[in-house]
């Protein structure tokens, strides 16, 4: 999801889930098979991004997503159990 008052012109919210699109392909296989919902949760500054299909914008993107669907499919820990003893 590419809410408006994050990526406020078309191109910018159309780049991102295009970005989107491509990295999860790359990690599709390391996945389970489910409905994974992605959320931009802070604007990206206009003035590091002038344009809304800057490949420096694209670069941004990509980079947090790699990382995203990183961790996604990092097997979890075994032995923790979440309480401090």
């Amino acid at each position: 999801m590419v809410p408006k008052r994050w990526a406020k012109r078309a191109v910018t919210r159309n780049t991102l889930k295009r970005q989107i699109y491509a990295v999860s392909q790359l990690y599709q296989a390391d996945l389970p098979a489910a409905a994974y919902v992605v959320r931009l949760r802070s604007s990206f500054d206009r003035t590091l991004f002038i344009s809304a299909t800057s490949d420096a914008l694209k670069l941004a993107a990509s980079t947090e997503l790699h990382q995203l669907l990183e961790r996604a499919t990092r097997p979890p820990l075994r032995g923790r159990t979440g309480v401090d003893t």
